[in-house]
């Protein structure tokens, strides 16, 4: 199979792209990535020279430079767009680039999914257009329910797929999946910035009281599941992808640091974040259903991610003191908190 993987240089897709290679000996992988602050071709340095893999600097808003990768699939070919703007802190302060990628950039690729017939498309969403729950959890019938900008950008997305899944029967599908973690995440995700913070000796910032939950899920377990959408979905339809592993953010710290054998006097409460979902919940029978289930406990998966960062410094020193998008926002950000 040809597949083009939209955002392919940021942290789920670069790992999706290295999965994709490995397990499929015949699989051809096209990266189509603007390489904004979040993409970084270091994430596929051990691919780069790989024959099935190619990459194309393009923004999926671009309509014409969307229009000229994807003709080279043929009709046989995929679509997996993970390209989207996904800090719910930045869409805090600066929510329209949210609403232009994640909206207006799905609904270019979904005009070239029509215009050059593409076998399937596939749309990486998340938990987070449900909203919060007090308990119980969301299944893929749940109400769109969206608390941030980033959130409600990514269920516009959603639903523009949805409409053409319905108005001109594209063959679409959807993953909604819960919070990942893993090699590569760009640090001013909270496990990254809690691990990396914790090893240069400064505070964790913890929202509130830190008593939000997530459920947490290992990207390489994420990888998989999209895998088996891509290929045995039913076209049309929504599949939700969780670790099922709720944990408190104060637990995740707690955690982080007891690891790193240093002192819970590291964290810092800061100031709630605005429209700060309380606890997300996945019901993922449905993904179940096609054979999947996530292998990765919390505490594995947590201590392998702590000690990649430990490996890879050169990877996140470099974006954390010396990269200007990241320096300006944290100081903007967590000033003002």
């Amino acid at each position: 199979m040809k597949i083009l993987v939209t955002g392919g240089a940021g942290f789920i897709g670069s790992n999706f792209i290295r999965y994709l290679l490995q397990k499929y000996p015949e699989d051809e992988v096209i990266n189509f990535d603007k390489l904004t602050y979040a993409g970084n071709l270091d994430n596929l340095k051990e691919v780069e020279n790989n024959p099935r893999y190619s990459f194309v600097k393009g923004d999926i808003c671009d309509s014409a430079a969307v229009e000229k990768v994807v003709s080279q699939l043929g009709s046989s070919g995929a679509i997996v767009n993970f390209a989207a703007e996904t800090h719910v802190d930045r869409s805090i302060l600066s929510a329209g680039s949210f609403v232009q990628t994640d909206v207006y950039g799905t609904y270019a690729l979904l005009e070239a999914v029509k215009k050059f017939k593409i076998s399937r498309y596939l749309h990486i969403s998340t938990d987070e257009v449900y909203g919060s729950i007090e308990a119980g959890s969301f299944t893929e019938e749940s109400p769109l329910l969206p608390n941030s900008p980033y959130a409600a950008s990514k269920a516009g997305g959603d639903l523009l797929v949805r409409a053409y899944y319905k108005t001109y029967h594209l063959p679409v599908l959807i993953t909604r999946s819960s919070n990942n973690y893993g090699p590569y995440q760009y640090p001013e995700k909270v496990i990254p910035l809690f691990i990396t913070n914790a090893l240069e000796g400064k505070k964790l910032p913890l929202y509130g009281d830190g008593k939000n939950v997530r459920d947490w899920l290992y990207v390489e377990d994420n990888c998989e599941a999209i895998d088996l959408v891509l290929r045995k979905g039913t076209m049309g339809e929504i599949y939700n992808i969780g670790g099922e592993n709720e944990r408190e953010n104060l637990e995740v710290a707690r955690f982080i640091l007891k690891e790193l054998n240093l002192s819970e006097s590291l964290i810092e409460y800061v100031k709630d974040r605005p429209g700060h979902d309380r606890r997300y919940a996945l019901d993922c029978s449905k993904i179940k259903s096609l054979g999947w289930k996530a292998k990765t406990t919390w505490e594995e998966g947590l201590r392998k991610t702590i000690s990649w960062y430990q490996t890879h410094q050169q990877w996140w020193v470099r974006i954390k003191q010396k990269q200007s998008e990241f320096l300006d926002f944290y100081q903007k950000w967590y000033q003002s908190t």
